[in-house]
């Protein structure tokens, strides 16, 4: 199916986020050196999805139709100038899709601050796996709290026809709300859909969660402190 005006309007489903929450860190003194953030963000979802497609288009503005499958974990870098004080480095974890039935993905999520979960719309089991992916996610790791970390759930090639419940707006936010995903897009690695979206959602969530630690600002080095007490000193960022 072609690729319509009309599908490009589709609007993204954010699900647990206002835009009344956002965290602006623009107001802090300019004369400190810029903040440095580095968030470990998974991308995880069956064989075949486009996770690997989705993360080149995001980090290096490029698509392929000929990737070969992910075995283990790849990685990639990007960097994000957030406001005029704010530098946040995403370091992207792309995990291959049969891992879910391996050992080591506990080993992969450690530390992660934020996940995709990637699914592809022009085939259903590759969405009926989604649950499956969400609650092995959300049982080997956490935040600090004990609380899920950030997920989006991403429907891949919707440039595609869709199959199955992505269909129905209602019935994936539905979804998306009983297993604490905290935003849904339809997301095109090929034709550049709402990506860069998906990632700034995700982004911010987590960002919300720094800020409970009040994080104390290194004029020399411009890095990080993430402290539940103002009083503890720590090098470098927690993540």
């Amino acid at each position: 199916m072609a690729f319509t005006a009309k599908s490009r309007a589709y609007k993204h489903r954010v699900l647990l986020e206002s835009s009344s929450d956002d965290v602006d860190f623009s107001s802090r003194n300019s004369s400190l050196a810029p903040t440095e953030y580095l968030f470990k963000i998974l991308v995880i979802g069956e064989l075949g999805t486009g996770k690997t497609s989705i993360i080149k288009r995001y980090v290096h503005k490029f698509f392929s139709q000929h990737y070969r499958a992910t075995i283990g974990v790849d990685f990639a870098l990007k960097s994000l100038e957030w406001d005029s004080n704010t530098v946040i480095r995403l370091q992207l974890w792309d995990i291959a899709g049969q891992e879910r039935f391996g050992n080591m993905t506990r080993v992969y999520y450690k530390d992660a601050l934020g996940a995709f979960v990637v699914f592809d719309v022009t085939r259903p089991a590759t969405f009926e796996a989604v649950a499956k992916w969400k609650q092995d996610l959300d049982a080997k790791v956490s935040l600090e709290d004990g609380s899920p970390i950030p997920c989006v759930l991403l429907a891949n090639k919707c440039d595609e026809t869709k199959e199955g419940m992505v269909n129905s707006i209602a019935k994936m936010d539905e979804f998306c709300k009983e297993n604490m995903f905290t935003a849904w897009y339809e997301t095109s690695a090929k034709e550049n859909v709402h990506i860069d979206d998906a990632a700034k959602t995700l982004v911010t969530q987590i960002l919300k969660y720094t800020a409970q630690y009040k994080p104390t600002y290194l004029k020399s080095k411009g890095q990080i402190i993430l402290n539940n007490t103002p009083n503890e000193t720590q090098k470098g960022c927690s993540c």
